[in-house]
């Protein structure tokens, strides 16, 4: 099965050819993205253990998500920007990759649980922001947010060993006794 004309331009543009021809380039854009995800994951990290009431209980919400979510945001658009540069070199492939797919879904509603907290719990947080132990919502979309980037994290991972379905093939000729 052949990918849509779009994601096959995408793979032959000039950034797709460029990271496939430079010996240097994809090492810089991994860990380039390594590292942007690593500063999204921790700086959401500080947040959610102080959502969940676990860290910082004596800080208000708003004043450690104030001095994480710059540092999340600029890393999250490093992420974006460095995983497209990645998507643009093998397209075709991540196109069919499930894991990519998984990754992009499990962004995709880390994105939902923000805005609903965003737009419903936070709105309120006037009333809960110094409280040791924020309500249920706060709580839950806490938990949510460490689960769904753990996901991303993890899926992120696998996208680098699989070439399309995530299947495990077991060689039938080989001898696995031990």
């Amino acid at each position: 099965m052949n990918p849509p004309a779009i994601i096959q331009s995408i793979e032959s543009s000039g950034i797709g050819e460029w990271l496939r021809s430079t010996e240097i380039a994809m090492p810089i854009v991994n860990s380039l993205h390594v590292l942007c995800i690593v500063l999204v994951y921790g700086s959401i990290l500080v947040v959610d253990l102080r959502l969940l009431g676990l860290r910082d209980r004596a800080r208000a919400v708003t004043a450690v998500s104030t001095e994480m979510l710059r540092l999340t945001w600029a890393a999250f658009a490093g992420a974006v920007v460095t995983g497209a540069m990645f998507f643009a070199a093998n397209a075709s492939t991540y196109w069919f990759n499930n894991a990519f797919r998984f990754k992009m879904l499990a962004i995709l509603l880390a994105g939902i649980n923000m805005l609903v907290f965003q737009f419903v719990t936070y709105r309120k947080v006037e009333a809960w922001d110094r409280n040791a132990s924020p309500p249920g919502a706060a709580r839950l979309a806490g938990a949510l947010s460490l689960l769904i980037w753990t996901a991303v994290i993890v899926l992120g991972r696998v996208i680098g060993f699989t070439k399309g379905g995530i299947e495990v093939i077991v060689p039938t000729d080989e001898d696995f006794a031990f």
